[in-house]
């Protein structure tokens, strides 16, 4: 490695202390010699994901967030419920680092040809540990970036994109041919419902309001369903009877909608049954939590037969499931259409040290429609 690079970088962690608190601080950590097929990535834009935010944030209690120091210097930190330490056991003690995914220029690289091959590339890379101002990776798992493309650009390259293949995906493999989507006006869904228009694919966005709605509309989605309107379960089996969704992804996780979609499936199969069943549609209807925006119980009324189920999926899993080659497709696909398909929109980009202001964290923790925030691990360090 040139002695020109640094020989230390900043990381942002995240601890669960043993008096029951969540601290956030910026930690110096040694930039690792690289193996031969290792690449050294300065990170100039990583995304705070809803993913993210579970290991950054946990549980805390942001009604309580008190900060101390300044710059490179500060600490943050906020009150844990009693009844989560349970949960966090495993992490008291553990500053962990946070960031799935990021982009940036790579800044050396081991002596194998194909890590050589990326030095001065613009390239994205998913593999935890992102927030920080450099990331050692393999070479193979870097996408390398068109030459257009901006790190911001491809920022957002894995969670969101490859998520949102890995439901159509999951579909086809699990011999489905439309689906349904929930927090649908979110960036992946946004994301989804170009993809579906792309590939010909029925889709069924489930909204929380008429603007979310309405934006959807405007971006060509044929089937917007607003769970806040009383003539929702109405409008969601119309929905189904129309495109055949029998496969949902549920990002609510909590609460009601699982149920909802399942019993609406049913009702929606149902008006083309040739005779009843008292044991419900032999079509078998699947919804799968991928996320949490509802932390609380998932509610099921079971009035939708027999042939049904109720799981997690997440992308990790699913792409360890189809293999590295199948996966690359995917990222190709993605590279390809970085800028339509695949294009991310940024509420505000913020340097590592005001990822830890109270404020800041107050504002990219709503999770909210556009309102998605950006680091720069390169900003606000002068």
């Amino acid at each position: 490695m040139p002695s020109a690079l640094p020989a230390t970088g900043l990381q942002l962690r995240s601890l669960v202390t043993a008096d029951g608190r969540l601290e956030l601080s910026l930690a110096s950590v040694p930039v690792p010699a690289l193996r031969d097929d290792d690449v050294l990535v300065r990170i100039e834009a990583t995304p705070i994901n809803p993913s993210d935010l579970g290991l950054l944030l946990g549980p805390a209690d942001l009604a309580t967030l008190r900060s101390s120091g300044a710059g490179a210097s500060r600490v943050t930190s906020a009150a844990l419920p009693a009844g989560a330490m349970a949960a966090l056991a495993s992490r008291v003690g553990e500053a962990m680092p946070v960031g799935n995914e990021g982009a940036g220029t790579v800044i050396a690289a081991g002596a194998a040809p194909e890590a050589q091959a990326l030095v001065g590339r613009l390239v994205a890379i998913l593999g935890g540990a992102m927030y920080a101002q450099y990331r050692a990776i393999k070479a193979r798992q870097c996408l390398l970036l068109p030459a257009d493309a901006t790190a911001a650009d491809g920022a957002s390259c894995f969670v969101n994109p490859l998520t949102s293949l890995g439901m159509t995906e999951t579909m086809r493999r699990e011999g489905h041919t439309a689906l349904v989507h929930t927090a649908a006006a979110s960036n992946l869904g946004q994301m989804l419902n170009r993809i579906c228009i792309a590939d010909g694919i029925g889709l069924v966005n489930i909204v929380r309001s008429p603007a979310q709605a309405a934006l959807l509309r405007d971006a060509g989605a044929a089937h917007v369903c607003d769970s806040s309107l009383a003539s929702f379960e109405a409008d969601l089996t119309d929905a189904l009877a129309a495109t055949g969704a029998t496969i949902g992804f549920d990002a609510i996780g909590g609460g009601r909608l699982a149920g909802q979609i399942l019993s609406c499936m049913e009702a929606a199969i149902n008006r083309t049954a040739k005779e009843y069943s008292r044991y419900g549609s032999a079509v078998h209807k699947q919804v799968y939590l991928y996320g949490m925006l509802d932390t609380g119980p998932t509610v099921l009324n079971r009035n939708y037969g027999m042939a049904w189920g109720v799981g997690g999926w997440l992308l990790t899993p699913f792409l360890q499931k189809i293999g590295f080659a199948e996966a690359q497709k995917l990222r190709e696909r993605v590279a390809r259409e970085l800028k339509t398909t695949f294009a991310s929109h940024y509420a505000k980009a913020i340097g590592l040290p005001e990822a830890l202001d109270p404020a800041a964290i107050a504002a990219y923790a709503k999770r909210g429609t556009g309102a998605k925030f950006l680091i720069n691990p390169q900003q606000g360090l002068g």
